[in-house]
């Protein structure tokens, strides 16, 4: 009895399921947006990979800070708000939505996505959401995993202290 019940115990905390240790690991990907400078930076294998301007909240409130999980993507996403399809140039979500969990949503309210304005991207001017260039969010897209951490926050510190302090970077 003793050793199904070591086996059983032994397999549950090797089990990938089971939570070994903080997210993000240095190494893992990681995202941090900073309201400050309106520049999202993409961190992976202890680095800043690249460093790329978006547009946030009209207001400081609008776009949550905090550490959130990456828990929804989509290729061309459908924009309820005025039933507009993906694809459609009309479509302000552009190409791509990578949706985040803030404020206790599940990832389809707030996210990283593209825009059919590419001139707004680096002002204050969305509802809530990160904007970026198509080409931008096409190219990070598949870069980012379900299960990421994404850190948005205003700071003057760099991304590179930010990835240090959360753990992204050793």
């Amino acid at each position: 009895m003793l050793k199904i019940l070591s086996s059983v115990l032994f397999t549950i905390f090797l089990s990938p399921l089971w939570p070994l240790g903080p997210n993000p690991l240095p190494g893992d990907p990681f995202v941090i947006v900073n309201k400050s400078t309106n520049e999202l930076a993409y961190i992976k294998d202890n680095r800043v990979q690249t460093t790329v301007s978006v547009g946030t909240g009209k207001t400081q409130e609008m776009t949550p800070e905090g550490l959130f999980t990456i828990t929804v993507k989509a290729k061309n996403p459908y924009y309820r708000r005025s039933n507009i399809p993906g694809g459609d140039p009309k479509n302000p979500l552009g190409a791509r939505w990578i949706g985040f969990d803030a404020r206790g949503t599940d990832g389809r309210i707030y996210g990283i996505h593209g825009t059919n304005q590419p001139a707004s991207v680096g002002k204050y001017i969305s509802q809530g959401c990160i904007r970026s260039q198509n080409e931008v969010i096409t190219s990070l897209f598949p870069m980012i995993p379900l299960g990421t951490k994404i850190l948005i926050i205003r700071s003057n510190q760099s991304f590179e202290q930010l990835a240090k302090e959360y753990g992204a970077i050793k």
